[in-house]
């Protein structure tokens, strides 16, 4: 992650750094999607079901992928200082947690299902930056990016998040940390629905 954030900044000379980190976020956040996706919903086992299951060789590649996009986030959070507590503290949650499934070898079923939920936004996130620099936000595609972004927010995130969490707190195999783990995870994506229903709240009181 770091060299492709190396080589968008070597293509994009004329551009901020933090346009490069977005375009590595958007890589990411497309690449991971799918795969992440495909595992829960297509590969196995269902996570809904099979929490705390062994690890299988394709999350394993998953979480690795995803390991090393958060700690060069993170690093690059950091040193720009762009970020404020509670997503510096979703990405420290985030590589503890992974860093646990894949030394401990099991319970990547539900993780990378948190994973999928969790990135499936982050795409739409990173198109209305892109949109916003770009001088096309107050457009109806800004719109349609606003309305999908919460949305799926909402329904996956936060419903999808509940049922996964629910799964992985009742099941007796996954390790208790990891549970305490996830009940942290889910409580910082309730924060973020705060702002987010904030920004809803305040687009639909200008309209």
């Amino acid at each position: 992650w770091l060299s492709l954030y190396t080589c968008f900044c070597y293509w994009n000379k004329h551009r901020s750094y933090e346009w490069s980190c977005r375009l590595v976020t958007l890589v990411h956040g497309v690449i991971v999607t799918c795969l992440s996706g495909y595992v829960a919903l297509l590969d196995g086992p269902w996570p809904l079901t099979h929490a705390g299951s062994p690890n299988t060789s394709l999350q394993i590649h998953v979480l690795s992928l995803t390991l090393g996009y958060f700690i060069f986030d993170l690093g690059w959070c950091l040193y720009f200082q762009t970020e404020g507590d509670l997503m510096l503290f979703h990405h420290m949650l985030s590589i503890c947690g992974m860093i646990m499934v894949l030394g401990l070898g099991k319970s990547a079923t539900e993780v990378n299902a948190v994973v999928f939920v969790s990135e499936i936004t982050n795409p739409l996130l990173q198109t209305r930056w892109f949109l916003r620099e770009m001088g096309c936000y107050h457009t109806f595609l800004g719109e349609v990016v606003d309305f999908f972004f919460v949305f799926l927010f909402l329904v996956l995130r936060i419903g999808g998040g509940a049922l996964i969490m629910c799964a992985m707190v009742t099941s007796p195999d996954p390790s208790w940390l990891l549970k305490a783990g996830g009940l942290a995870m889910y409580i910082v994506s309730l924060g973020f629905m705060v702002e987010i229903c904030h920004f809803a709240r305040r687009k639909m009181l200008k309209k």
